[in-house]
């Protein structure tokens, strides 16, 4: 009797388990506004090689480099791509003195190396986004977190401005 109580409590964790899965996945509400933006990062690149190339344009084109660390998945990272692109006073600033790199986070490639590299448990500390800013050399010049740019569901342009303007490259 114990051993038939066994195989079927055994069952019926299985079966709810499953259950509970197939329910949870019919019942996930899409996001509209997730799918409407852009998708910047690409967990299939090799981070580093790209922040190798990225140095290399820097240094000749005498501009700093703006890591956004996120992902696909993150909502607040998805806004401030579209932000720094539609806006045109910061799309200017971003052209004419940074190179710009979104560094992927996800359950498909982490890219610990790279975070453990430039910017060790700020991913942790901060959320995502956040930033690294770099010298055309590739030297860490700061780390920011993006939670004090932020004005309502989107990005506060002074804010922005002033962080970017902060990290300009010296010519």
């Amino acid at each position: 009797m114990k051993k038939l109580t066994l195989i079927l409590g055994i069952a019926l964790t299985v079966l709810f388990t499953t259950t509970n899965s197939e329910t949870f996945a019919q019942t996930k509400k899409p996001n509209p506004e997730l799918d409407s933006l852009a998708k910047p990062y690409h967990p299939e690149a090799d981070a580093q090689k790209d922040i190798d190339s990225l140095v290399v344009l820097a240094q000749k084109e005498n501009k700093n480099i703006i890591v956004q660390a996120g992902g696909n998945w993150c909502i607040w990272c998805l806004r401030f791509n579209n932000y720094i692109h539609e806006n045109k006073k910061i799309a200017g600033v971003l052209n004419d003195n940074f190179v710009y790199y979104h560094l992927n986070f996800s359950p498909e490639n982490k890219n610990e190396a790279v975070f453990n590299k430039y910017a060790p448990g700020k991913g942790q500390e901060y959320g995502y986004p956040f930033f690294i800013v770099l010298d055309k050399n590739g030297k860490v010049l700061t780390t920011r977190e993006s939670g004090n740019l932020e004005a309502g569901k989107g990005y506060d342009e002074t804010k922005v401005l002033t962080f970017f303007n902060e990290w300009l490259p010296k010519k």
